[in-house]
């Protein structure tokens, strides 16, 4: 049977507007969410898509009992992984009437280095 690790997620809570006037969160709530499948991110991920060059890290399945947004949110996993990633985008979970597993949701994952 398949079973996935526990993550935190870091959501963001407050925000402060830099000199640029975007958003900037200052504040995050902490929330541990169980059984998220963790698969290495695509070795194809520059294109046109992402013209930044941000490239996947991680795609994280996440499960149906989760239900809150991960829009700006950070990602702490587990050893062999171990490290602090930020959500690319805000996820949205497919159909849950097409997704006969536990998991729901794909999220994509970058290296948040400073």
């Amino acid at each position: 049977m398949i079973k996935g690790v526990a993550v935190t997620v870091h959501a963001p809570t407050s925000f402060e507007v830099d000199r640029y006037n975007n958003r900037v969160a200052t504040g995050y709530s902490e929330q541990t969410v169980d059984n998220v499948l963790i698969a290495p991110g695509a070795s194809d991920d520059i294109e046109a898509a992402r013209p930044e060059g941000v490239t996947v890290a991680f795609t994280l399945h996440f499960p149906k009992t989760f239900n809150g947004t991960l829009e700006g949110a950070l990602v702490d996993l587990p050893a062999p992984y171990g490290g602090t990633y930020r959500v690319i985008g805000n996820p949205a979970p497919y159909m849950a009437s097409n997704t006969p597993t536990p998991w729901h949701m794909p999220v994509e994952l970058e290296a948040a280095h400073g």
